[in-house]
C-alpha cells in the first residue's frame, strides 16, 4: 500500500509518513478471534524490568493468527476481508471457511477481499495457498514458513518479507531466507505461497516522539546522564566523560567489539551459507 504524507503545518508532521490505509476492510475485527493482551512494560513474573525503555502505548486486543492450517486441508476458504493487525507489521485477511470455522491468516500481497484460499499437501501455487514445500514450484516466492514439522509457521513472517525455494535434495529442501542466508528445510514442512503484505512498512518515517510513545516505547538516554546505580557510565558533575577505558552495557559487559556469543547450536548443521555470505 502507499505512503501517505502531510503538509508540514508542525514540525512532527514535516517529515511524518503513514501506511494509506483506505484500501483495508472498513468492518471491525472478528470479536471471536480476540483475547485480551495485558501490557507488560518489559517486566518479568517477579516485576523486576528486563527490557528497558518499555510501558504505556495503546492497549491492544491479540487477534489469534493460524500459522498452522494443516487442520483444514482441502477445506476452500473465501476472504472475507483484509485487516490491520496492532501487533504485527503485516497485514491478516479473516477467512471463511466452507465448513463455517472463521480464522485469521497473514495476508500476502495481491491478495484481496472474495479471493479463494486453500491448505492442502498438494494445491495450485496460488497466492495464499498452503502446501508442503516438496509440491511447490522451485524459483517461487514463499512465506510464513515451517521450520520443524507440524510446528506452524515461524518464520518469513513480517511486513514484505519473502523467502525463495531453490531446490529439492532428498528428504530436504534449499531455501534462501530473507537474510540472504541458505539453509535446509525438511520438505514436507508446510509454507504460504506469496510476499508477505505491507511492503511499505519499511518506508515509514515516525515524525515525532509521541506516536513513538503510543507503540509502547519510551525515551532513552546515555548512560552518562544517569547515576552511578543506574549505568556503569553515570555519576560524576553533570555530563562529564565516562571515566573507563573502554564503555560498558548497564550489566558491566565490555561494549562495542566484545564477542559474547557462545559456540553455535547443533542446528547450524542445516546451514549452507550464512547471511551477508559468511560461510
Amino acid at each position: 500500500m502507499p505512503v501517505k504524507s502531510f503538509k508540514a503545518t508542525t514540525p512532527g508532521r514535516r517529515k511524518m509518513t503513514v501506511i494509506d490505509y483506505s484500501q483495508l476492510s472498513k468492518r471491525g475485527p472478528e470479536k471471536s478471534l480476540l483475547t485480551p493482551k495485558k501490557s507488560i512494560a518489559g517486566r518479568n513474573v517477579h516485576g523486576h524490568i528486563t527490557t528497558r525503555h518499555r510501558g504505556g502505548g495503546e492497549k491492544r486486543h491479540y487477534r489469534r493468527v493460524d500459522f498452522l492450517r494443516t487442520d483444514k486441508l482441502k477445506i476452500p476458504a473465501r476472504v472475507a476481508s483484509i485487516e490491520y493487525d496492532p501487533n504485527r507489521t503485516a497485514f491478516i485477511a479473516l477467512l471463511f471457511y466452507a465448513d463455517g470455522e472463521k480464522r485469521y491468516i497473514l495476508a500476502p500481497e495481491g491478495l484481496k477481499e472474495g479471493d479463494q484460499v486453500v491448505t492442502a499437501e498438494n494445491t495450485k501455487p496460488q497466492t495464499g495457498n498452503r502446501m508442503m514445500l516438496k509440491n511447490i514450484p522451485v524459483g517461487i516466492d514463499i512465506h510464513d514458513l515451517e521450520l520443524s514439522l507440524k510446528r506452524g509457521g515461524q518464520i518469513v513472517r513480517s511486513a514484505g518479507s519473502s523467502a525463495k525455494l531453490m531446490s529439492l535434495d532428498a528428504d530436504m529442501a534449499q531455501v534462501t531466507l530473507p537474510s540472504g542466508e541458505v539453509r535446509f528445510i525438511h520438505k514436507e514442512c508446510y509454507a504460504s505461497v506469496g510476499i508477505v503484505s505491507n511492503a511499505d512498512h519499511m518506508n515509514v518515517v515516525i515524525g515525532k516522539a509521541g506516536r513513538i510513545r503510543k507503540m509502547g516505547r519510551r525515551p532513552q538516554v546515555l548512560g552518562k546522564s544517569m547515576n552511578p546505580v543506574d549505568h556503569p557510565h553515570g555519576g560524576g558533575e553533570g555530563h562529564c566523560p565516562i571515566g573507563l577505558k573502554h564503555p560498558k552495557t548497564p550489566w558491566g559487559m565490555p561494549a562495542l567489539g566484545y564477542k559474547t556469543r557462545r559456540r553455535k547450536n547443533p542446528s547450524s548443521r542445516f546451514i549452507i551459507r550464512r547471511k551477508k555470505g559468511k560461510n
